[in-house]
């Protein structure tokens, strides 16, 4: 049901290094103290000059930089593109009959965004000065971006219709490489966001960043998959039925890659970064560390004792919740939910996403953020639960035009229990690395910590899908002396007039595995977890800055 941590909220945006901490930390209103009283002096003269018109200089200042925000947001718009399309290939690949060991082998798509600090220190130091700091990653990337869509357009269908069936391989492969691709794009558009906009400004670019990824990827996953699919239009878009949708896989893929070649091609010859007539402070608050002396400060980072033992929480906190959050949404396909409906499910999502953080916030605001993320522990588990307990009833549920509406009213309200509960946690992890980063590197520190809480997602939903076959029983009914052990096997049953009866479905075993480490993660783990919160200041600084 969730959606694959594709989300603005689960990619780790806050990725910028230690040269951009003094302007981040800025707009998180956490300043260093090593100068408090020229900061109390210039505040002073600041109220004193020009309070009256702090609002009158503000509004035009966002005005004379409305190109740049929309700038900024047609390019993260861009970036989800990519993003929305792998989210939608499971399931296209589920209604072919895959594996689940082939769809965990694809679901390795999904780790680039969780990887990239990486890669992330070479994008900072690497570049053309002459073209441009970040433009020296952008425009090739999203050349590249646009040449793979283009080259998918002319091979998808060979890709997902082989006579063998879909070519696993080399559908990751390609998704992979668009999803490094678009990781690449953001810490480039993240890094640019600093200078593209001025200080007064600067916080506009989280909300092009939040708003502009969620627009691609609902156009590359909600929206491609409604105009795909052929009962959507026929029941919503046309007069007359035809046999396939308004779009196809194909014809997708090569407009996108089509606006990203010209896209690209403008915003290379006629912007310009802003490295000249800004100022130097401006391009000073962008300067990073060398390469090799940003991987020495995060090993640092990670050597540190408390540290260590939150990043190793932070990777097994989430195996309770890896059946339900990676599998239910392919188990509502196979028992024939059409993939649209459910993709459809996320725009009445989408104002619950905006207000719950706004609300949590307030809980996870004090000295102990993690105590909302260990009160929602357990409640997110039972949803798990319920969820295997619906997808138990669908089946029984499905009517010859369908499934009735009170059923997808029961599955929107199991989805929204669940992203109350994911959203908790989301919010108070995210509030607890604000809270221990150190403010003099709190770019890399908050990065580690978000690119470490993704990892600890994404692993345990490969392994969930990679286990669902395994613990899967199947027996061959109609066929005496067969059996239904392995794809020989079921075909032979097959041959012989029998047929191949699921007797105990992986996916049960494992939601209820999942719910018994979760809670068993709850009550020894998850109380150490909490201790986290008294360690002093000082056991979260990094040794660098002792």
């Amino acid at each position: 049901m969730e959606h694959q941590d594709l989300t603005t909220h689960k990619n780790g945006r806050q990725r910028k290094l230690a040269g951009a901490t003094v302007a981040r930390d800025m707009d998180r209103g956490e300043t260093s103290s090593s100068e408090p009283e020229v900061e109390e002096e210039a505040e002073g003269l600041i109220r004193g000059s020009d309070s009256e018109d702090r609002r009158h200089r503000v509004r035009p200042g966002i005005r004379g930089e409305l190109g740049n925000i929309l700038l900024l947001l047609f390019l993260y718009v861009l970036q989800g593109i990519p993003l929305g399309l792998a989210g939608s290939i499971p399931l296209i690949l589920q209604g072919k009959s895959v594996s689940y060991k082939e769809q965990a082998f694809f679901s390795f798509v999904f780790w680039p965004f969780s990887l990239k600090l990486l890669w992330a220190p070479l994008v900072d130091a690497l570049y053309f000065s002459q073209f441009g700091r970040r433009k020296s990653w952008l425009v090739p990337t999203q050349y590249l971006l646009g040449l793979f869509m283009l080259y998918l357009s002319m091979s998808v269908n060979s890709m997902l219709q082989s006579e063998g069936g879909p070519k696993i391989v080399t559908l990751t492969g390609v998704f992979f490489m668009l999803a490094f691709l678009a990781a690449t794009q953001d810490i480039a558009v993240d890094g640019w966001a600093l200078t593209m906009l001025s200080r007064e400004n600067v916080g506009y670019a989280s909300t092009c960043n939040s708003v502009g990824q969620t627009a691609g990827y609902f156009l590359g996953n909600v929206l491609f998959l409604a105009l795909e699919s052929a009962d959507f239009c026929n029941k919503y878009l046309r007069i007359e039925p035809k046999d396939t949708g308004i779009v196809t896989l194909s014809d997708f893929l090569f407009f996108w890659g089509v606006v990203f070649l010209i896209s690209t091609t403008l915003v290379a010859i006629m912007k310009r970064e802003n490295d000249h007539g800004r100022g130097k402070g401006r391009v000073q608050q962008e300067e990073t560390q060398g390469v090799m002396e940003t991987y020495k400060l995060l090993f640092s980072i990670i050597k540190m004792p408390t540290v260590f033992t939150f990043c190793s929480l932070l990777l097994t906190a989430k195996m309770g919740f890896s059946a339900a959050d990676a599998v239910t949404g392919l188990k509502l396909v196979e028992a024939g939910v059409p993939k649209e409906q459910l993709a459809l499910l996320a725009v009445p999502m989408v104002p619950l996403q905006i207000l719950l953080p706004v609300i949590i916030s307030k809980y996870t605001a004090g000295p102990r953020p993690l105590d909302v993320f260990y009160k929602a522990f357990p409640f997110r588990l039972l949803i798990g639960l319920e969820y295997a307990l619906l997808v138990w009833w669908t089946p029984s549920v499905k009517q010859e035009g369908g499934f009735p509406v009170y059923y997808y009213a029961i599955v929107l309200l199991s989805y929204a229990l669940h992203q109350v509960a994911l959203y908790s946690m989301y919010v108070a992890c995210m509030a607890f690395h604000a809270k221990v980063s150190d403010p003099l590197i709190g770019g890399t520190y908050m990065t580690l910590l978000n690119t470490v809480t993704n990892l600890g997602g994404n692993w345990p939903s490969t392994v969930a899908l990679w286990m669902v076959d395994p613990l899967t029983s199947k027996e061959c009914q109609g066929a005496v002396g067969q059996s239904c052990g392995s794809p020989a096997e079921a075909g032979l049953c097959v041959k012989e007039g029998g047929a191949c009866v699921t007797t105990l479905d992986g996916y049960y075993v494992e939601s209820v595995v999942c719910v018994v480490i979760g809670l068993a993660w709850w009550v020894w783990l998850g109380k150490k977890m909490r201790r986290l919160q008294e360690q002093s200041p000082a056991a979260w600084r990094c040794r660098v800055n002792q």
